[in-house]
């Protein structure tokens, strides 16, 4: 069986026949040359077979426990926002300390400017996404999805 069609028909036009998707003008046509052309013809069954095959297999589906990532108890719940809290709070204070130490220490003007010129776009970056994220989580109709 040749790749393609022997007449070098758009057989685009077949796929758009077989989901009812062309004008009458062009559905006439498919139905006109598939009368005459064993190969669109098997490239038609082929496309029913796929269909149905498609239809008819059956996925496998997880459990919800596999996709739960939230805390499972109320212990678990607190620990894990007040574990990021700390960290959060841990973070700020030493960036903070260090960077007064550096602006102290530093005798060199350019170095100071590049260290705080380089996190505060950083920091300028992480509140840009910070901000888009809870903006979203608001509205997300998606946020109650489990799978």
């Amino acid at each position: 069986m040749a790749d393609r069609c022997p007449a070098n028909f758009d057989e685009t036009l077949i796929s758009g026949h077989f989901d009812g998707e062309l004008t009458q003008a062009a559905e006439q046509k498919v139905r006109v040359h598939l009368e005459d052309c064993d190969h669109c013809r098997t490239v038609l069954d082929e496309l029913r077979t796929l269909r149905e095959t498609t239809m008819s297999t059956e996925f496998h589906k997880p459990d919800d426990s596999q996709w739960n990532e939230r805390p499972q108890t109320g212990a678990s719940l607190v620990a894990r926002g007040t574990g990021w809290i700390v960290a959060i709070v841990w973070a700020v204070f030493f960036a903070v300390y260090a960077l007064w130490q550096f602006w102290q220490g530093s005798a060199n003007l350019i170095e100071r400017i590049l260290v705080f010129g380089g996190l505060s776009a950083l920091v300028l970056l992480f509140t840009s996404v910070l901000l888009d994220r809870l903006r979203t989580a608001r509205t997300d109709p998606y946020r109650e999805v489990e799978k």
